[in-house]
């Protein structure tokens, strides 16, 4: 478990890292043209002007946080909801890349049962203060 752990961990850092950085330094070439509906959906989103640089940055923090082990289980919590919508969008939008939403959210949901036990504190039925 802790091999499995560990692997799931640095592989979901690897992946955020490298693609929360190409978003500022572009050196990834590979840019695929879209059309129709994936096009006004990533033209939506960056024509807000504020969504991409928000979400690169903490994919970027975040990557960091799972490849040098510090904040882990709070940083798979906080990236869950992005390998969600990118494994949404990869099987529902753009069916071709299936695989990257599968490399995101199988070490996510992994790392949520993994770190299961820090997460008891967030599952209170009603919190006393």
């Amino acid at each position: 478990m802790k091999t499995a752990t560990t692997i799931s961990r640095v592989l979901l850092g690897f992946i955020y890292l490298v693609f929360g950085l190409d978003y500022f330094f572009r050196f990834i070439p590979y840019q695929p043209n879209h059309t129709g509906i994936v096009a006004a959906f990533k033209s939506g989103l960056l024509g807000v002007g504020y969504f991409y640089p928000m979400l690169k940055s903490i994919q970027i923090i975040g990557g960091l946080s799972m490849l040098v082990n510090r904040y882990a289980p709070f940083f798979a919590v906080v990236l869950f909801p992005i390998s969600l919508n990118v494994f949404l969008y990869h099987t529902i939008l753009v069916p071709s890349g299936w695989l990257m939403g599968v490399l995101l959210i199988v070490p996510n949901l992994f790392l949520g049962y993994a770190y299961r036990k820090y997460y008891h504190g967030m599952f209170v039925k009603k919190p006393v203060l």
